[in-house]
């Protein structure tokens, strides 16, 4: 009995370094070789890093708990970038096929970000650097975020495999709890959701574990926005702890009175917060020596 205890426990030690190993490991790895690296291909190596950590860490988790063939296995640690494992993998999750009205829109969003990157933001003037910088941003998060990953998200639909976009138009939201709990990047809420807010929520209660949550996702950009563009340390975390701030101020009594959670007033509020102060969030630092410098790369400028 002793011995097979003690297998027991290393086995599930062993599970432990296999699940978290790559979590722990691939970011140390981009930080170690970031010196050596452009500050936009630094950023993308460890953006990469965090996110493969973790997506392997989804896939571990779930795997014994669902049945799945080993394409979708591959196919959700290859070929889509969201993380909720548990519904991409079910053979049993199937979806409708998108209609043809979706996919126009996707090509459009699509084209308008591309655009965007490669017209809009070299033709204004040299002399207004961070206004390029911002326009070029723009432009590849609607190409990528709203565009390409919906493109993916709704070829794996017409397979039948349910694949959500990790984007769900964020401007219908009309509140900010709604923005960023199901419409804005879904993938990194997925994560959050998973691996801090569940088992922070059970010792510290959840409107602490929603606060941590926000504070989560601003170290992790703080790593890949900040660390980069050496500077604007702290910046990324302040604004997300204004967003756990603004959430807080919406749940409460005086929120609730005020109409914060629903209607015009509810949109209102969420813009403010989400768009006011989000120069904190990519600071000047970063668009100037990293967003700017990557735009130089891909022919953006």
């Amino acid at each position: 009995m002793p011995i097979t205890g003690t297998r027991s426990g290393l086995a599930k030690q062993a599970s432990w370094l296999v699940d978290w190993a790559p979590v722990l490991a691939l970011p140390l790895a981009a930080v170690a070789t970031g010196k050596r690296l452009p500050s936009w291909a630094f950023m993308w190596s460890l953006a990469f890093a965090i996110y493969a950590g973790f997506k392997w860490l989804s896939w571990r988790r779930c795997r014994l708990e669902i049945a799945h063939p080993p394409w979708r296995a591959a196919a959700y640690l290859l070929a889509w970038p969201g993380m909720d494992a548990k519904s991409f993998l079910d053979p049993e999750s199937r979806v409708d096929s998108p209609r043809s009205k979706v996919w126009l829109d996707a090509v459009f969003i699509t084209s308008l970000g591309a655009a965007l990157l490669w017209g809009g933001a070299r033709a204004l003037p040299a002399s207004y650097p961070l206004v390029r910088g911002w326009t070029g941003m723009l432009g590849f998060v609607l190409l990528m975020h709203f565009g390409a990953f919906k493109l993916l998200a709704l070829l794996w639909q017409n397979m039948g495999v349910n694949a959500a976009p990790i984007m769900s138009v964020p401007l219908k939201s009309s509140s900010l709890s709604e923005f960023w709990g199901r419409r804005w990047n879904l993938g990194f809420r997925q994560l959050a959701h998973d691996f801090v807010f569940t088992p922070a929520s059970k010792k510290v209660g959840v409107a602490a574990a929603g606060f941590l949550v926000f504070v989560f996702s601003g170290l992790v950009h703080d790593c890949v926005i900040s660390l980069p563009a050496r500077g604007g340390f702290g910046l990324p975390t302040l604004y997300f702890a204004v967003q756990g701030l603004g959430i807080a101020i919406e749940r409460s009594a005086r929120g609730r009175r005020l109409g914060l959670r629903q209607g015009w007033r509810g949109w209102f509020f969420m813009a403010v917060v989400t768009a006011g102060p989000v120069v904190w969030l990519f600071h000047p630092p970063f668009v100037l020596r990293v967003i700017l410098p990557f735009m130089k790369a891909v022919h953006a400028l």
